[in-house]
C-alpha cells in the first residue's frame, strides 16, 4: 500500500518543454514542503559561493539595507515562478527574472569580469533549487526514489527552459545532475566575501520587522533560538567539503544532535494534517486548485 504522503507513480510526461509547474507536480509538493526552511541557509550559501553570483550580490543587492524587504521579495518571486499563483503569472515572473539579470554585471574584487546571465552562474542558482528540494527530503523525510527523482528533474528542467536557460547547458538526467553538482562543489565554489558576510549574519537574528511594536531586546529574545537552529541545520545540509572550505566547525556531537532533531521533524511531519505539511502559500494554492476542479 502506498504511504499517505507518497506521491502517485509518475504519469507519462506529456507537458510541453518549458512548462510551469501545476497542482499535480512534484515541484509543488517538494518546494512547498515546510521542512525546506531547515535547508534554506545552505541553499543560499551554495548560491553565493559561485564567484559570479557572489560578486553580483556584493555589488548589486540591497539586502543589507532592507533585509526584510529583500526576503519578502525573494519569496514572492519564488512562489510566482513556481506556478503557485497560476501559469501566466509564473511565465511573467520567469521572464522578469531574466530581464532584471541583464544589468547585473561588473568586475569583482579579484579583477574578474562577471555577468549574472553567465550560463554557468545562471544555471547554478537554479540547480541549487533542485538540490535543496531533494536534500530536504533526504535529511528530514523519505528520500526521493528513482521515479520521483526523475519526475522532479523533468519539472526542474522545464523551469530552467522557462527561465531562459538553454537546453545544451542542462544535465540530461538525475545521474548527470549529481555529477555536475559534485563537480561544481569541488572545483568552482569558493569562500568569497559574500560567503563571509552571510556566515557572519547567520550568527545573529534579522533586525526586527518594520512593524515590530516592542523593544528590540524582546525581538532578540524571540528570534535568537530559531536563528541558532537554522544556522545549525544549514551547516548540516552543506556538503562536508564546503563546511571545511568555509571554516564551519561541525563535530560528531553536532551531528548526533542534528540527527535527533531530524527524527523529531520526521515524526512531526508524519503526524501533521496534510495542509500543515506545506507552507501557507503552497497549501492555499493546493486548496484553490482543488476548488477549481470541483474537489
Amino acid at each position: 500500500m502506498r504511504r499517505p504522503d507518497s506521491p502517485p507513480p509518475a504519469p507519462a510526461d506529456t507537458r510541453p518543454a518549458g512548462a510551469i509547474p501545476g497542482p499535480s507536480s512534484l515541484t509543488w509538493r517538494y518546494a512547498g514542503d515546510w521542512r525546506g526552511v531547515f535547508t534554506s541557509r545552505s541553499t543560499l550559501l551554495l548560491q553565493v559561493a559561485h564567484p559570479v553570483v557572489g560578486a553580483g550580490v556584493a555589488d548589486h543587492s540591497e539586502f543589507l539595507g532592507d533585509r526584510w524587504g529583500r526576503l519578502t521579495r525573494t519569496l514572492e518571486s519564488t512562489f510566482d515562478f513556481l506556478g503557485y499563483r497560476g501559469e501566466e503569472r509564473g511565465r511573467k515572473e520567469a521572464a522578469r527574472l531574466r530581464e532584471v539579470h541583464k544589468d547585473i554585471k561588473g568586475v569583482d574584487a579579484d579583477g574578474r569580469r562577471y555577468h549574472a546571465l553567465n550560463p554557468e552562474a545562471y544555471l547554478w542558482v537554479h540547480a541549487t533549487l533542485y538540490h535543496g528540494m531533494l536534500r530536504t527530503r533526504e535529511l528530514f523525510g523519505r528520500p526521493a526514489g528513482p521515479v520521483e527523482e526523475a519526475t522532479l528533474f523533468r519539472e526542474w528542467r522545464d523551469l530552467a527552459l522557462a527561465l531562459g536557460i538553454t537546453g545544451r547547458h542542462l544535465p540530461d538526467g538525475p545521474a548527470a545532475f549529481r555529477a555536475y553538482f559534485d563537480g561544481m562543489v569541488q572545483d568552482r565554489l569558493e569562500r568569497n566575501a559574500t560567503v563571509e558576510l552571510l556566515m557572519r549574519l547567520d550568527r545573529e537574528p534579522l533586525p526586527p520587522p518594520p512593524s515590530w511594536p516592542l523593544p528590540k531586546a524582546a525581538w532578540t529574545g524571540i528570534a535568537l533560538p530559531p536563528t541558532r537552529l537554522l544556522r545549525a541545520t544549514g551547516i548540516a545540509a552543506l556538503p562536508p567539503v564546503l563546511r571545511a572550505r568555509f571554516g564551519l566547525r561541525w563535530t560528531a556531537s553536532d551531528q548526533r544532535r542534528f540527527e535527533v532533531f531530524a527524527r523529531g521533524v520526521r515524526l512531526a511531519h508524519t503526524a501533521a494534517p496534510a495542509p500543515l505539511r506545506l507552507s501557507p502559500v503552497a497549501a492555499r494554492a493546493v486548496r484553490s486548485a482543488g476548488r477549481a476542479r470541483g474537489g
